[in-house]
């Protein structure tokens, strides 16, 4: 069995906790308020597929909590090696929602200003 400075596997939590902290204050604001109906000004000609990309960052900060959370209470091994694979299966989800996205985008037409016809 490895042990590290607290005595467990699972490390000092405090890391952990800096981690979630740093995660929640940068990833969480933005697609909460996408998904809210605002939509950020570098983002707004690629409106198309802007829902699925919020769901794929939703996807990364989950895949951060099932890794973070395990870890922080002192879990078990199995515990963590269960949660870190839930965790997987969050980052496959994201990937997924980013090409989604990324294909939705590309079959949209660029949202800019529409100029009047003429004739």
């Amino acid at each position: 069995m490895i042990a590290y400075e607290g005595g467990g596997v699972n490390g000092n939590p405090l890391y952990h906790w800096i981690a979630l902290a740093v995660s929640t204050a940068l990833m969480l604001p933005v697609p909460v308020a996408i998904l809210a109906g605002w939509t950020p000004p570098w983002m707004r000609k690629r409106q198309a597929g802007m829902r699925l990309r919020a769901y794929g960052v939703l996807c990364v900060y989950a895949l951060l909590l099932a890794n973070g959370i395990p870890r922080i209470a002192d879990a078990s091994f199995e515990t963590v090696v269960v949660c870190t694979n839930v965790g997987l299966g969050f980052a496959a989800a994201a990937a997924v929602l980013f090409l989604l996205s990324a294909r939705k985008d590309s079959g949209a037409r660029a949202a800019g200003p529409v100029e009047p016809r003429e004739g």
